[in-house]
């Protein structure tokens, strides 16, 4: 018995950014909170929305505290600022992590308790505040999936809290104007995690007929839009393309489940200190090789949809075209092609596959893998 599932509505184009007090209003909520990324204060996305705000005499209170994969400490802060404002209701600016502070301040205001409480899968029942997210990076698809991920300080993992049904943002507003700022490195980082949560998804286990059109289209905008984007965050149809591929992945992985290179970026990512996307970039080649024995139809699908030239070729031969694509994107990205190159010690490498296996990815991971198998991956990989 398979599912589909997505509450958040999508507002998309530039400028939307503008509606977010006509959303608030609609939500209900007379304070609010925004959540945004220190870096975003100068921004013509950041006034105009508070703009915006004042004009409708909607009181707003601002948390900037935001780290890249923000921690449990960030949390708690957050969630002080809101209560203090008596905020009824959350506008996220941001990547993933400022949506996922967002999402876990919105979770603790109506339950109760620490984050800690809530991680795994539907841990909680209470509807959390309602929440606006306005992504300004091109990547998580935070603001329509089911999870967010919180830093444990004391154990240096970082936490899952899923729920498909109440844990995604109440509205996206999709803005090409909220992405154009960004830096081109953390353009690529975002989009590669993009495009990670798409291809997972695709060859998840889990998936089923609807997901697997959504992360279709999703991975033929990447494919096509990833470079320009990177190049030129100021392309607004290449920019608007990224987001809604983030977002279409985004509501697919929630249902799916991801595989092999989220399960090692995790870890990978929490012990090196190195962002998610970038984890996924350096993973995937990798990943995407051990992977495509078992999904051989799915992969020569996906070469179709690359643009690879395929017509004639055994199912066999046509998978080979997708891991190949893989790599030459990474290398087109510069995407450094080892992990020695970014600083990960080999000598971490056991106890990473441990925790692989103990995750338990398998139940998603087209392919069976083994605490050797991850090993194996790993070294590979360095």
């Amino acid at each position: 018995m398979q599912n589909y599932y997505c509450p958040t509505k999508i507002l998309m184009g530039a400028g939307v950014h503008a509606q977010a007090a006509q959303i608030v209003k609609m939500l209900g909520a007379e304070r609010v909170l925004i959540i945004a990324d220190g870096a975003l204060l100068e921004s013509e996305v950041f006034s105009g929305i508070t703009q915006v705000l004042d004009e409708d005499n909607i009181g707003w209170a601002l948390f900037t505290e935001v780290e890249q994969d923000p921690s449990d400490t960030t949390v708690e802060k957050a969630l002080a600022v809101c209560q203090d404002n008596k905020s009824s209701a959350l506008i996220a600016l941001g990547g993933g992590s400022a949506i996922d502070v967002a999402k876990a301040v919105g979770i603790l205001m109506t339950n109760g308790g620490r984050i800690h409480d809530y991680e795994g899968i539907r841990k909680f029942e209470v509807k959390p505040l309602p929440l606006v997210a306005v992504p300004t990076t091109a990547g998580t698809g935070s603001e329509v999936s089911g999870s967010c991920v919180i830093t444990d300080s004391t154990r240096h993992l970082k936490m899952s809290i899923r729920h498909a049904e109440l844990n995604p943002a109440s509205v996206a507003l999709l803005d090409p104007l909220a992405v154009k700022t960004l830096p081109a490195h953390v353009a690529m980082h975002a989009g590669m995690d993009a495009f990670v949560h798409a291809f997972e998804s695709y060859i998840s286990l889990n998936a089923n007929p609807i997901t697997d059109a959504m992360n279709l289209h999703a991975l033929e905008l990447l494919s096509s839009n990833l470079l320009p984007f990177v190049a030129n965050r100021s392309n607004e149809e290449a920019a608007l393309n990224m987001l809604c591929s983030s977002s279409l992945a985004g509501m697919a992985f929630g249902i799916t489940g991801l595989g092999n290179v989220h399960c090692i970026s995790r870890f990978i990512g929490a012990y090196f200190h190195l962002s998610h996307g970038l984890s996924n970039a350096l993973c995937l080649p990798h990943v995407a090789e051990f992977n495509r024995i078992a999904v051989q139809e799915k992969y020569a699908r996906l070469a179709e949809t690359f643009g690879c030239d395929v017509r004639g070729l055994p199912v066999r031969d046509a998978a080979v075209h997708t891991v190949r694509f893989i790599q030459q994107l990474c290398a087109d990205l510069d995407v450094p092609p080892r992990l020695r190159e970014v600083g990960v010690q080999k000598e971490k490498f056991e106890e990473i596959a441990k925790l692989c296996l103990e995750a338990n990815y398998n139940r998603w991971n087209p392919r069976y893998t083994s605490q050797a198998d991850f090993l194996r991956t790993l070294n590979e990989a360095y």
